[in-house]
């Protein structure tokens, strides 16, 4: 899992406030400011080092065309450590912002609109967050962040969005990471990928009523993400073991909850932008001593890859480290960050629908995940 290729250095935190006006580099929008249908603008998660606490906030306002950086500590002074250690998810639920910490072993609770805190989780080794009614579900390691061919298995924690008390834990894999909701049933990846060459292989299935495992669907060793199209199809990616095991995409049926399709397609991260699955996958290449990335979509329809490149400018050939990509659900821009070194800030860039950059900005460090707001964040009084 990526996380544990990442180098634990600490540099110097930057304390400041920064403003960057994206800057496109066609077209109009990005630094000018633009209309994007009911989206206002999205925050990102930029996660720091594990052991840095130097996970930060940022936010893009789509009618000014302003991105700023690390808005958290200006808006809440009075918050010790600030957002704290290692943030593993991003994802707005009503009137709240939630933000996964997974190093500082809590879920920091904001306001939507003012993106001042009102609450926390504490979860230990906190991954990621799904939401189904008056509940915010979280994928748990259930213990430290270390290799540990013993470790116990995770959980998924059930929490009563209004008090956010804890109501009751689900036992899964060992080191779950993403969970999705589909109808009653929550889907949670295991990826073991603390217990590696030994890792999990399975996606538990977890009945919302009951709030019990159900089954485990086989599917392929450490599986990390998944995203659910408009089809009921559960796409599953999984990095394979880093050697002679290959990264593949798998698709579940959740309506039979049987695997129905294997794809030979590398897939690091993806994104749903209609019935097309944006993805993109890394190949290291020993001559540069760099890392060369792919980016292709498969129309979820077919399920077949289109073999198309989606950015249509070069621009991904700047990329050093692709790490976090996102769809805008009403204009369907498209955002990939590049985690660069990963222990200096790195960057952001927007893409038109044409695939064309819109802008680009400086992000902190290990620009993670993005969530859409439909409500504008407020200016400090």
């Amino acid at each position: 899992m990526l996380l544990l290729l990442l180098s634990a250095a600490v540099c110097s935190l930057n304390s400041c406030r920064k403003e960057e006006t994206g800057t496109p580099s066609s077209g109009s929008g990005g630094g000018e400011g633009e209309t994007a249908g009911t989206v206002k603008g999205f925050f990102l998660l930029n996660e720091g080092n594990q052991g840095s606490n130097k996970a930060s906030l940022d936010y893009f306002d789509y009618e000014t065309g302003v991105y700023t950086k690390n808005i958290y500590p200006e808006r809440n002074p009075g918050v010790v450590k600030e957002l704290g250690d290692l943030g593993n998810d991003l994802q707005v639920y009503g009137e709240k912002l939630y933000a996964v910490i997974g190093g500082s072993g809590l879920v920091e609770v904001m306001d939507v609109n003012t993106a001042k805190h009102v609450g926390q989780i504490s979860v230990p080794s906190g991954r990621r967050l799904a939401f189904k009614d008056q509940y915010v579900y979280i994928s748990s390691y259930a213990g430290p962040l270390n290799f540990d061919p013993n470790a116990r298995k995770g959980y998924v924690a059930r929490v009563d969005t209004a008090q956010l008390g804890k109501v009751d834990t689900c036992v899964v894999g060992y080191q779950p990471e993403d969970i999705v909701v589909s109808g009653n049933k929550l889907y949670v990846a295991n990826s073991g990928g603390y217990r590696a060459p030994v890792y999990d292989s399975t996606v538990s299935v977890i009945d919302l009523s009951t709030f019990k495992e159900i089954y485990k669907i086989n599917v392929a060793i450490n599986i990390q993400k998944m995203r659910l199209d408009r089809s009921g199809n559960l796409w599953v990616s999984t990095p394979g073991n880093y050697y002679d095991i290959p990264s593949r995409t798998f698709v579940i049926d959740t309506k039979t909850d049987k695997v129905t399709d294997t794809l030979e397609v590398p897939n690091a991260n993806m994104a749903l932008r209609g019935d097309s699955l944006l993805l993109y996958s890394a190949t290291w290449d020993m001559t540069t001593g760099k890392s060369a990335y792919s980016f292709t979509f498969i129309d979820t329809r077919t399920k077949k890859d289109a073999g198309q490149n989606f950015i249509k400018d070069g621009t991904d050939k700047n990329y050093t480290a692709a790490y976090e990509i996102a769809v805008n659900p009403d204009n369907g821009d498209f955002f990939v960050t590049d985690a660069k070194d990963y222990i200096t800030p790195g960057k952001i860039y927007c893409y038109g629908s044409d695939g064309r950059t819109k802008w680009s900005a400086t992000t902190g460090d290990i620009p993670g995940h993005i969530a859409f707001t439909h409500k504008k964040l407020q200016p400090l009084k």
